[in-house]
């Protein structure tokens, strides 16, 4: 036994299997070395680059701090550009088309121009050889004073006092309220202040310097409100026919009201817009304005509490998510990929929207680009990110998903996005920033009700100024003629499609509430055609 455990031979193999054994665990060692060696450089150049961007970002908030402090100039832009455009109209070809103020239609005074003396450079006399016409269109400065001369009756029969009216009065008040401001004044105070965000003492400053008129601020802002009374009836109307619309658009922003935060709501549809301030920014809010049971298309900017609207079917704005996709670009480059792709998807549905339009593709081919977009959507939301910020967007996406391509399954009736309702804000958010808001809730509904009114005028091409004067002039309460038929609340538009598609409001009345749009199978089968899908 002592001989065989003395064998060279096997002692030989057992130290050569040792041998082979702990070359291979170096070799182990080694891989683990170069591995840890990869990930701690990995980790350095993270490192470096979170420095680098925590740099950027703490010299940014110093900037944006700086920046608030100074009051000079609030709208500044930061650095010039490089290579700016030239100010102003171009010259030659570049400049375009020129344009010049039309012959007027009328002329209110006729005033001939007499010919020099002589001649200016030699003293010789002069020969007319033509008159040549200019045209001067000015405003009048004044005020222009109406005395009615109002007969006071009693009934022989029943001794009920009446008095005569004029259709110019505004208003049936004697005595100590004999002296009122017109109706046009009233209006010019109106749109001065609601329509280009005047307050109510530059407002009264412009009726005196411009026509000689003393108003008071507090006297234009119960004027104001006078009208806001008297327009409440249309305001009303127009918050039905928005409930009545097939599409709307809608969208909020923040509004001070007494110095407290309440927001201000918008619905824009094809015929109206209807404006109101409430103190909360939630679907309760929502609701009030279109009604827990709308069921037409609602376009808005993906905020979750739109989608409790169970019977609509839903649009999610898609500039927004570009817009978004821009921001992460430029936040953080070093991890654009995901953005950039997101950007380049939704902007390739925008193109394909617009071939359809031009008539270059047909239905069958929108709707089978339509597809594969979707697919390349889920391909690149499958993985999961590694960047908070870029895992986030997938996560909104991923609930935007059944909603993003509605406008490509309904090209024509349905916007990608929802500039609609926000250029109306944007009127808004300007008139803010000159006084702030209102003081109180009289205030704030004055301010609504006006906003639509003025805003569905313009929507319509309607003069505002001649509907507001009329509503004034009127003794009996009145409906503005801003309200659309009931024929023309179900009827889309005429934008050139083509191919089948159900039936607006049949299409929105599913057995079961769904917030996906009508699938291809579903629009295919159906018999009704309305005229926003025939063909030209």
């Amino acid at each position: 036994m002592f001989l065989k455990n003395l064998n060279p031979l096997r002692r030989i193999r057992e130290l050569l299997d040792e041998l082979r054994r702990t070359r291979r665990e170096r070799d182990q060692a080694r891989q683990q070395v170069e591995q840890l060696k990869d990930d701690k450089q990995r980790l350095d150049e993270k490192l470096e680059r979170l420095r680098e961007e925590n740099e950027r970002l703490r010299n940014e908030l110093d900037a944006a701090m700086r920046a608030g402090k100074r009051q000079a100039a609030p709208f500044s832009r930061g650095k010039p550009k490089d290579n700016p455009k030239t100010p102003g109209r171009k010259s030659g070809k570049a400049h375009g088309t020129h344009h010049q103020r039309p012959v007027p239609d009328h002329v209110d005074e006729e005033i001939p121009v007499n010919a020099p003396a002589q001649c200016p450079d030699c003293g010789g006399p002069l020969t007319v050889e033509r008159v040549e016409p200019q045209y001067q269109e000015e405003i009048v400065r004044r005020t222009w004073v109406r005395r009615f001369h109002i007969p006071i009756c009693r009934c022989d029969h029943c001794q009920k006092r009446v008095q005569g009216r004029h259709p110019l009065q505004s208003s049936n008040a004697i005595g100590a309220a004999a002296v009122q401001v017109g109706p046009e004044a009233i209006t010019l105070g109106v749109l001065m202040n609601k329509a280009q965000g005047l307050p109510h003492a530059d407002a009264a400053a412009i009726l005196q310097q411009g026509f000689g008129l003393t108003m008071s601020r507090s006297g234009i802002c119960r004027a104001i409100q006078r009208v806001s009374r008297k327009a409440e009836a249309t305001w009303h109307a127009l918050r039905e026919a928005a409930r009545r619309s097939v599409l709307a658009h809608m969208d909020e922003t923040g509004w001070k009201v007494n110095a407290q935060l309440c927001w201000l709501w918008g619905v824009v549809t094809q015929q109206v817009t209807y404006c109101e301030i409430l103190p909360g920014r939630g679907f309760a809010q929502a609701e009030t304005i279109l009604g827990a049971d709308y069921a037409g298309w609602l376009i808005h900017d993906g905020l979750q509490l739109y989608y409790r609207f169970l019977k609509a079917a839903h649009q999610s704005c898609a500039w927004h998510l570009i817009a978004r996709c821009r921001k992460m670009v430029v936040a953080s480059p070093s991890t654009a990929s995901f953005p950039l792709a997101v950007k380049q998807l939704l902007e390739q549905a925008l193109t394909l929207r617009d071939r359809y339009l031009a008539q270059k593709i047909s239905l069958h081919g929108l709707w089978t680009a339509t597809g594969r977009l979707e697919a390349k959507l889920d391909h690149l939301l499958a993985p999961t990110q590694r960047d908070a910020a870029n895992q986030r967007l997938a996560n909104h996406l991923r609930h935007e998903r059944p909603y993003l391509f509605t406008f490509l399954y309904c090209p024509g009736l349905v916007d990608a996005t929802n500039n609609v309702a926000e250029r109306v804000m944007r009127i808004l958010v300007m008139i803010r920033k000159n006084w702030g808001g209102n003081r109180t809730e009289k205030g704030a509904r004055t301010q609504a009700v006006l906003t639509s009114i003025l805003c569905t005028a313009k929507q319509q091409d309607q003069d505002a100024f001649a509907l507001l004067v009329d509503l004034l002039r009127s003794a009996e309460p009145k409906l503005l003629d801003l309200l659309p038929k009931e024929g023309q609340m179900t009827q889309p538009g005429n934008h050139p499609c083509a191919g089948e598609a159900p039936e607006i409001r049949k299409a929105l009345h599913p057995p079961a509430p769904t917030p996906f749009p009508p699938s291809v199978a579903f629009v295919s089968h159906q018999n009704a055609t309305p005229p926003i899908f025939n063909s030209p």
